[in-house]
């Protein structure tokens, strides 16, 4: 699948500016815009968080290990 660019993005919300009443724009851009970033590689704000607050404890957890064993090699 092609991942979509900002031309062709734009190209689609001109689109929906010249076929859809005022009232609908907004529905219309949103779920344009959800659709499109779909289709690329990001993630979600939440996502991210949840991802770096694993990345944190798997960190503090080989530090704890890398001391342990470093305790370990001095007896």
């Amino acid at each position: 699948m092609q991942k979509p660019n900002f031309t062709t993005i734009t190209n689609q919300l001109r689109e929906v500016f010249n076929s859809s009443a005022i009232e609908d724009t907004e529905a219309h851009v949103k779920s344009l815009l959800q659709s499109q970033l779909r289709k690329m590689d990001v993630v979600s704000r939440e996502e991210f968080d949840a991802q770096s607050a694993v990345l944190m404890r798997t960190r503090e957890r080989l530090q704890n290990l890398e001391r342990q064993f470093e305790a370990l090699e001095k007896r």
